[in-house]
């Protein structure tokens, strides 16, 4: 059986360290063999928009556009909560590639079909 392994992440820039992390995770789990998820609400919705990563990063840490340009290269999955990306203005145009809108069904299947939770 193929692994699979879900990131659910809640933070962009109110807390750029945190969603830089979680990103590591998802970059790390997507380079192994196996498939993987990541299920952005909050205010991570923004980082999934066309250019929301440009600029962005931590003093020590990888940039996190780069981190999410591994991440996708490595086949990583981009879901954004509907409901958050609703608050904030954000429709499927505004999506970056590989960024779709998928809600708590889609992630609660993933869950039930074996993903193994990082956060």
């Amino acid at each position: 059986m193929t692994e699979k392994y879900l990131v659910n992440s809640q933070y962009g820039t109110d807390d750029l360290e945190k969603a830089t992390i979680a990103m590591i995770i998802a970059s790390s789990a997507a380079a192994m063999d196996g498939e993987t998820a990541m299920f952005l609400t909050s205010e991570s919705v923004r980082l999934a928009t066309k250019g929301g990563t440009d600029g962005l990063g931590v003093e020590g840490y990888p940039a996190i556009g780069d981190l999410l340009d591994s991440y996708r290269d490595n086949g990583g999955q981009l879901w954004v909560c509907p409901v958050c990306a609703a608050a904030r203005g954000i429709s499927a145009d505004d999506l970056t590639d590989g960024a779709e809108i998928a809600g708590a069904a889609r992630t609660i299947g993933f869950v039930n079909d074996g993903a193994k939770l990082l956060s």
